[in-house]
């Protein structure tokens, strides 16, 4: 069975081969330590657009055995962006306060073929693996370019700001996808963070006022598996989201969300992709981490729908050691019939 066939039936709720194993990012930095590259030249890493070509994608995903490879296309965020370790940036500051600061806010033309070139460019190369097109939706673009605060007031003192924001995002995304679900593409992954570790960012009446509306229009244009990313505690809107033709869950982070009792719930409506945590890869040992994959495989694996990834994304900071020991858990433990 190939790459695209495991994660096709896997997001489908059925039984391949076996558990697929899948990430959605992983950092450059840690990258250059599991294949041994040297350090890049230029400037720091886009967040924006996928940094990797297909050649590097899939000898990253012949390395840990993962069963797909990622290009990114997100509109860009405006925000200031300061500088981590390793050159990786990071968002401060919003720079959309007012209705006037609308005017910075310019979106590359989504009818324009160029914006997909290197889209159409990295998929030549795909070989077998499932390949998906990661972007945002528009929510956590809009928060970010306002900032937390700014978006958390406004929500009560400047509603029409927000969404004025919002729209824009989304009738962008509307083109997007509507263009690159057919370009060939296997997957669809939306990376739109709504919620805190304990609890959402908002209460689930703005949810389905603000934004569930304007998910509806973006899925009317979504024709491939549609991927759902946020981090945090999502609990309180599962069943508002999946009124939405979601087919799968990311990350189920650990320690805001039960994975058992989602898979419990939820686990005939939603393939669930999660949920190593990142602290274990980073701070542990593989044997902890061999154990916890075997422990998900066997609690969440069975019936099919499920996919191991890391609790968000394989960062920087985790150990290369465990990363690799999260794989081979994959391979050892994962075949179905599970045992």
């Amino acid at each position: 069975m190939t790459s695209r066939e495991r994660v096709h039936l896997a997001l489908q709720c059925r039984e391949p081969d076996r558990v697929p194993y899948c990430e959605l990012a992983v950092d450059r930095a840690l990258a250059r330590k599991l294949m041994g590259w040297g350090k890049p030249s230029g400037q720091a890493a886009n967040l924006e657009k996928n940094t990797y070509t297909v050649e590097e994608a899939k000898a990253i995903a012949e390395k840990l055995h993962m069963d797909n490879i990622c290009y990114v296309l997100r509109a860009p965020v405006f925000a200031n962006k300061e500088p981590g370790i390793d050159g990786r940036l990071f968002y401060g500051e919003g720079q959309l306060q007012t209705a006037d600061d609308l005017t910075k806010m310019k979106l590359p033309d989504p009818a324009d073929d160029s914006l997909y070139a290197d889209a159409e460019e990295f998929l030549k190369g795909k070989g077998a693996y499932s390949t998906w097109f990661v972007t945002r939706m528009g929510i956590f673009a809009t928060m970010l370019s306002m900032g937390l605060q700014q978006f958390s007031v406004a929500l009560f003192d400047d509603r029409p700001l927000i969404e004025e924001i919002f729209d824009r995002y989304c009738n962008w995304m509307v083109e997007v996808a509507g263009r690159v679900c057919q370009l060939g593409f296997d997957v669809f992954v939306t990376t739109d963070d709504v919620a805190f570790k304990n609890a959402p960012f908002f209460s689930p009446d703005i949810f389905r006022e603000l934004v569930l509306p304007r998910y509806q229009r973006v899925a009317e244009q979504i024709s491939i598996p549609w991927i759902f990313h946020s981090d945090g505690n999502i609990h309180p809107f599962l069943d508002d989201l999946l009124t939405l033709p979601i087919d799968g869950l990311h990350p189920m982070e650990d320690g805001a969300m039960d994975i058992q009792q989602v898979k419990q719930q939820y686990g005939k409506r939603a393939c669930l992709l999660g949920n190593v945590n990142l602290n274990l890869l980073g701070l542990g040992e593989p044997e902890a981490v061999d154990v916890t994959v075997k422990k998900l495989i066997r609690e969440i694996g069975p019936g099919g729908g499920y996919i191991v990834t890391s609790g968000n994304s394989l960062a920087g900071y985790l150990e290369p050691a465990n990363v690799m020991a999260m794989s081979r858990a994959v391979q050892k433990y994962g075949a179905y019939p599970l045992t």
